[in-house]
């Protein structure tokens, strides 16, 4: 059944105008009334409109949809450990294949980072329309797989601002990606924190990785270096695989 996010208070009983960007999916599927989907619309866990919702289309305009909210299913396929990715931003079309899978795997937020060694480099009205192309993939991918939790794509920031902002007291275990010397692996690091079950906030670096005072920085910040193994993996798969090794 095709599912639909929907950012909108849901309840069963309501007609309800589908958001322009699930009325042209809709659209596009060439649905009709009768039609049966369902809707999320990413409400936190313990609110009457966590999970999705059963809905069938009632009527189909030139460019709306209205659909009858039908019956609630508090499931939820979101992962135990809320783990947040800050990442110097891979060039070209990776980083959106980066947030698509990133998505799927189920990351709570994406922190886009400018960095001495980025490629990408974005400001202003780009960086806007960047990230709200970045969150729309995010949406799909969640529609596609069955996520009820959307990751918010944060808006872009310079590696300097983020690490000078990043509060020491931060409940959330702190993990930098490296290859130097010293590091831990990542699932010893993990389960040698103190707070068991705590939030995770990995950072990743782009093409060529962070620089050595990049990482002094983040270093100074609380972050522990961690290591995925020997071998030297390209920015995307090490943040992919590193989400993969925490959530699944």
């Amino acid at each position: 059944m095709p599912r639909f996010y929907c950012p909108t208070p849901l309840v069963t009983g309501e007609l309800l105008e589908l958001p322009a960007s699930a009325a042209r999916h809709v659209q596009v599927l060439r649905l009709q009334p009768g039609d049966s989907i369902t809707l999320f619309n990413g409400a936190p866990d313990g609110t009457g409109s966590a999970g999705e919702f059963r809905a069938s289309v009632t009527r189909m305009g030139r460019s709306e949809v209205q659909v009858q909210v039908g019956e609630h299913h508090p499931v939820q396929r979101e992962a135990a450990r809320a783990v947040h990715l800050a990442l110097g931003m891979p060039a070209n079309e990776r980083m959106d294949w980066l947030v698509e899978k990133a998505s799927e795997l189920g990351v709570a937020s994406i922190q886009p980072l400018m960095t001495e060694r980025s490629v990408l480099r974005l400001s202003g009205e780009r960086a806007e329309k960047k990230v709200a192309h970045w969150q729309s993939v995010a949406v799909a991918a969640c529609e596609q797989c069955g996520g009820n939790r959307v990751p918010l794509i944060h808006e872009v920031a310079s590696f300097a601002s983020w690490t000078k902002a990043w509060p020491a007291s931060q409940k959330s275990q702190p993990l930098l990606l490296s290859l130097r010397p010293g590091t831990r692996g990542l699932r010893d690091a993990v389960a040698a924190f103190d707070q068991p079950g705590a939030a995770i906030t990995f950072l990743s670096g782009p093409e060529g990785g962070l620089s050595g005072a990049e990482e002094d920085a983040a270093l100074a910040r609380g972050f522990v270096p961690v290591t995925l193994g020997p071998r030297v993996l390209r920015a995307e798969t090490a943040a992919l695989c590193a989400l993969a090794a925490l959530l699944v």
